[in-house]
């Protein structure tokens, strides 16, 4: 078994539902697998839950595993977008282009993917044990189930140097889809996540 097949076995193990599938975008776009994974785990999971779901929430809004906005995002307007693959690209390639935006900062990236702003609280939960945390500190909450470590990464570097070239996966590539985003289906909308084409230009939300 390969590096990439690992990884989902022991995401799937963690019950991460679609863990090929986000392994093989977290692999595509150079991020850590486990830290997307735990992104769908707080959009689709829920506290304590580490297997998101592909889903319509957040009011009929948002589409898929990642909850990708279709009042932000074109894509989520597609049926590609209820494609647990696609979604999991489109929203790996968007946090990727956080984390590259925010000097691999994973609390700056998470907190403008959520909200559309690197230092919004954006969507609080409220976990089984009471503790109330704020978007980031929820995901980050999730990595460290998933990870099994009880320290939460302030940075990360480009995980694909980690990965084998796309040359030796065993899964083919889908191709890569229009713009990246999302937000989470629980709450009442806060400002969305703006969209890829906006944010590579480094303009502001509408």
């Amino acid at each position: 078994m390969n590096l990439l097949g690992a990884l989902a076995g022991r995401l799937a193990s963690e019950g991460v539902n679609y863990a090929p599938a986000i392994v093989s975008a977290a692999e595509k776009h150079g991020v850590d697998p486990t830290l997307l994974a735990a992104v769908a785990a707080q959009e689709t999971g829920g506290p304590g839950a580490n297997g998101g779901r592909n889903e319509v929430g957040d009011g009929g809004h948002g589409r898929g595993l990642f909850q990708i906005d279709d009042r932000w995002h074109d894509f989520a307007k597609t049926a590609a977008a209820m494609d647990p693959s696609r979604n999991a690209d489109y929203a790996a390639g968007m946090l990727s282009d956080l984390l590259e935006r925010y000097d691999g900062n994973v609390r700056e990236a998470l907190s403008a993917y959520n909200a559309g702003d690197p230092h919004a609280a954006g969507t609080s939960t409220i976990w089984g044990d009471g503790e109330k945390l704020d978007y980031a500190d929820s995901v980050l909450r999730h990595y460290q189930q998933l990870d099994g470590n009880d320290e939460t990464p302030d940075r990360l570097g480009n995980f694909a140097s980690q990965l084998p070239t796309q040359q030796t996966l065993a899964q083919p590539q889908l191709p890569l889809p229009a713009p990246h985003a999302h937000h989470h289906h629980h709450r009442p909308p806060s400002r969305q996540a703006m969209s890829y084409d906006t944010y590579i230009n480094g303009g502001e939300n509408p």
